[in-house]
């Protein structure tokens, strides 16, 4: 694998889903389509047959393609996977599992790290495939998303039809549903923010305390009595609250009633390039300095007001036999003197390597709606098995963590191309929003790591499994194998969702894992939970818990 393709493995995009899941089902209008339901109502009036959702039983030829999502590491063996196309049919599948004592989890866009949604004990499957209406609703002002709808669907409607778009991830096969419960970032985070930051309200199938299913809308309006059950869905991760049906979104300061001044508009153009450093001409004085001045530069230009909040970029070690050290990077045009700010951070970032580096693809001007995709569209590799890990850095790496990543990026005994370290710039916009706004807690970072690895081969699992536990644990060997809070690192992303962090042979800190994830913000999240999910019908190994109270 070269290492473009390893680049990928961890930011690439899907392919171009079919435009006719962007707009309505034929006959619907707008309004009808995107009105919210009341509190403590289904949202439709389908009754019967009607109200049922598609079922694939064992027997089924479909059973097989749909118990299983990208990482195949796991597979679950359902009794059924149902496909709802309405809330109505949602409330109604929730309610047959629960009426049965059966286990249920949810699939969005199939993208969990963990066996979340595939675990042995799941008996239903929710599949939210069959819902991905997106519009505007002008009753509440605000666009509206259905829960199945993915990355690359939301971002082309938005753009097409109103010129608008949601600062969210760059894998356009990601499943809206999952990734804005977690908080969602993305390539324009430092320039508008997390996607949570334009959650307007949210619609949930949620099961109370005698069983009923029943969908509830909540808002981020102070008075709403739901709140909290809004308030859960803007960084608590998915599966530990209800099945979201439907996300309104609209900026948090808009005015009236124009559909193109209610979400950002993005960049008209950006500048984008990818620069490699040779590990041929990379000794570890070189990779020390050039990680050092990476994590230094985002220090001193992260914050909301920086004149950087435009540039994104993402610094991507691999192993040696990985080939090089790839340097994206992306640049708002609209910013004044963007073209010299991109060549000035390249230069920072070189300072005192000693290495001019290549270009691998040279610097040039693409519209934004094309760049989204840039260099082009692709699609993970149906064989994959992966691991990933994550951890946020209010500074730039140490010394001894770019230490103890050399060593291990270096180590001959695993030459895997496919693993790397993803080093993203963070803060910006992100960083203008205090820590208890949001359920997504980790409001003062400057850098966001992913960690992964890729692999094929069954037999090989032990191995990639081993390596990055080792690469990770040696990093932060300091603080107990994990980035626990403290003045350098901050904790973990949940929608990077990684298991070692609940297991003390990896997790030697003293922290657990939900403080990794939720930091202060943790008990109020398990306040949300024991209100809104008092049986706990939906959980998985790092779900919220109920407090030990209820």
């Amino acid at each position: 694998m070269t290492s473009v393709s390893r680049r990928r493995l961890l930011t690439g995009t899907a392919a171009v889903v079919g435009a006719t899941a962007l707009t309505s089902q034929a006959g619907v209008t707008a309004a009808q389509a995107a009105a919210p339901a009341a509190a403590g109502t289904t949202g439709n009036t389908e009754t019967g047959a009607t109200a049922r959702a598609l079922t694939v039983s064992p027997q089924d030829v479909r059973y097989s393609g749909l118990t299983s999502g990208q990482n195949q590491l796991f597979h679950s063996r359902p009794d059924c996977v149902r496909l709802p196309r309405s809330t109505a049919q949602v409330v109604t599948a929730v309610q047959e599992a629960v009426s049965a004592g059966k286990r249920l989890s949810v699939r969005g866009g199939g993208h969990c790290y963990e066996n979340f949604v595939d675990h042995p004990d799941v008996k239903v499957i929710i599949d939210m495939s069959g819902m991905r209406k997106i519009d505007y609703d002008p009753a509440h002002q605000a666009f509206v998303v259905e829960g199945g709808a993915t990355l690359g669907e939301t971002y082309f409607a938005l753009f097409r039809q109103w010129g608008v778009t949601l600062p969210g991830g760059a894998c356009y096969s990601v499943g809206v549903g999952g990734h804005v419960q977690g908080g969602g970032y993305g390539n324009l985070s430092r320039l508008h923010g997390l996607v949570v930051d334009y959650l307007y309200a949210v619609e949930v199938v949620v099961v109370d305390p005698d069983g009923r299913a029943r969908a509830v809308v909540a808002t981020r309006e102070a008075g709403d009595p739901n709140r909290d059950l809004w308030w859960a869905h803007t960084g608590g991760g998915g599966g530990s609250f209800g099945v979201v049906t439907r996300y309104w979104f609209r900026s948090p300061t808009a005015t009236g009633t124009d559909p193109s001044r209610l979400l950002p508009a993005p960049p008209t153009d950006v500048l984008v390039t990818w620069l490699q450093w040779p590990w041929a001409q990379l000794t570890e004085a070189r990779f020390a300095r050039l990680v050092r001045n990476y994590g230094v530069w985002n220090e001193q230009n992260s914050s909301p007001t920086s004149p950087y909040k435009g540039l994104t970029a993402r610094l991507e070690p691999g192993p040696k036999a990985g080939g090089s050290v790839l340097l994206s990077i992306q640049m708002d045009t609209a910013v004044p003197n963007a073209r010299q700010l991109l060549l000035d951070f390249v230069a920072a970032v070189n300072d005192g390597v000693g290495i001019t580096p290549v270009e691998y693809q040279e610097l040039h001007q693409l519209p934004w709606f094309q760049a989204t995709g840039w260099p082009g569209f692709w699609m993970s590799n149906p064989t994959d098995r992966y691991k990933y890990k994550s951890s946020y850095h209010r500074k730039g790496l140490t010394d001894d963590q770019i230490g103890g990543l050399y060593r291990v990026l270096t180590d001959s005994d695993y030459n895997h191309p496919a693993f790397v370290v993803s080093i993203a710039a963070h803060g910006g916009q992100v960083n203008a929003v205090a820590p208890a706004a949001t359920a997504q807690v980790h409001r003062d970072s400057v850098l966001k790591l992913l960690w992964g690895t890729a692999w094929g081969n069954p037999s090989d699992d032990a191995k990639h499994f081993a390596y990055i536990r080792r690469a990770f644990s040696t990093v932060y060997a300091s603080t107990g194998g994990v980035p626990v809070p403290n003045a350098v690192t901050d904790g973990c992303y949940i929608n990077y969702a990684d298991g070692d962090l609940a297991d003390p042979a990896w997790n030697r800190s003293g922290v657990a894992w939900h403080d990794l994830y939720w930091k202060q913000n943790y008990p109020t999240l398990q306040r949300a939970k024991s209100r809104w999910d008092r049986r706990d019908v939906f959980r998985h190994a790092q779900s919220i818990r109920l407090p030990a109270t209820v």
